[in-house]
């Protein structure tokens, strides 16, 4: 098995177009999207249209979910992203039949994916699409990382955070620290939780779009540069999603 891992793309082009580039110039067998294909970015059809063409599976991430419920308690910026995104990608009864294919594929995305020890999900094994298993749980939670641990068997893998790295089972989170390309091992009989990252919108301090390669034995994260400046105008261009989502590009954050 060597499948690419991408999550969290949130209509963010430019970032998409690069890391789909990056793994084309690798041996790679399939790719998997973990979820939030849209929200936040300027281009959500493009990237639904990608999605469907590229990945052999998408998992449900939360901000898919949110076009279909209620996105009250998503902050104000996100919020209003799921109101654009909705407003361009909903169809009403006399749209054109790709409008409706691509708000289907959406609605029915399923919300885990196990396969051999491997156990995909958005969030986490206990709540797939909306629960966020952060960096800092090992120290500031391990209860609850205790427990997140405790629901899975094998490897969970997850996006959801935007923040790469992995938990081992003494609940130390191992980052990349800045690294362009980083492999770590996962010996047989260990249990692991790792975050392959985001594409469209990182948030670990580098503004570089993120993916994973998942091997049998390793997991290897790879950091691609893009164009954030030009997704940035175009989120300015729109005129209704906020200046803060194009800023936060160029930080990484």
């Amino acid at each position: 098995m060597k499948v690419a891992l991408i999550s969290d793309l949130h209509s963010n082009r430019e970032a998409l177009d690069a890391v789909l580039a990056d793994i084309d110039a690798r041996a790679i067998d399939a790719i998997y999207c973990l979820g939030d294909v849209v929200g936040y970015g300027p281009e959500p059809e493009y990237c639904v249209d990608l999605v469907r063409r590229r990945c052999k599976l998408t998992l449900l991430g939360n901000h898919d979910e949110a076009l279909f419920r209620d996105a009250s308690d998503f902050n104000p910026h996100a919020r209003g992203a799921i109101d654009f995104t909705r407003e361009r990608m909903q169809p009403a009864w006399y749209s054109g039949g790709e409008r409706k294919a691509r708000w289907r594929y959406l609605k029915e995305l399923p919300l885990t994916h196990s396969e051999g020890r491997f156990l995909f999900v958005h969030g986490s094994p206990r709540d797939p699409v909306r629960e966020y298993v952060l960096s800092t749980d090992g120290f500031l939670n391990p209860d609850k990382l205790r427990a997140v641990f405790d629901s899975f068997e094998g490897i969970a893998v997850a996006g959801h955070t935007h923040h790469p790295g992995l938990h081992d089972e003494n609940l130390r989170f191992h980052g990349l620290n800045g690294a362009e390309e980083l492999t770590m091992e996962l010996p047989p009989q260990r249990k692991f939780f790792v975050n392959v990252g985001s594409v469209g919108q990182p948030r670990d301090s580098d503004n570089r779009a993120c993916y994973a390669v998942l091997e049998d034995g390793s997991v290897t994260w790879v950091r691609v540069s893009y164009n954030f400046q030009l997704t940035a105008e175009k989120i300015i261009r729109t005129g209704v999603l906020s200046e803060v989502l194009a800023r936060r590009l160029a930080m990484g954050k």
